[in-house]
């Protein structure tokens, strides 16, 4: 698995405590924003890093943007 930082572990966390864990149970980043209890930007950006890194999957949908953990 990638390296990842303080806060992308953070993230993580809270993704994995929300029961984002598959493609059925997606979480948005206001769900994450708030369990974590970080500025939405900083939410935006870190779950951005994570999908880069493989780690988190990205669902668009119409409203908001749904994320889960890839299971590897």
């Amino acid at each position: 698995m990638a390296e990842l930082t303080q806060i992308e572990q953070n993230i993580l966390k809270a993704m994995q405590d929300l029961g984002a864990t598959k493609d059925t149970a997606i979480k948005t980043a206001d769900d994450i924003m708030k369990k974590t209890n970080r500025p939405k930007g900083l939410v935006n950006n870190t779950l951005t890093s994570l999908v880069m890194k493989g780690v988190v999957k990205r669902v668009a949908r119409e409203k908001a943007s749904g994320y889960y953990i890839v299971q590897g």
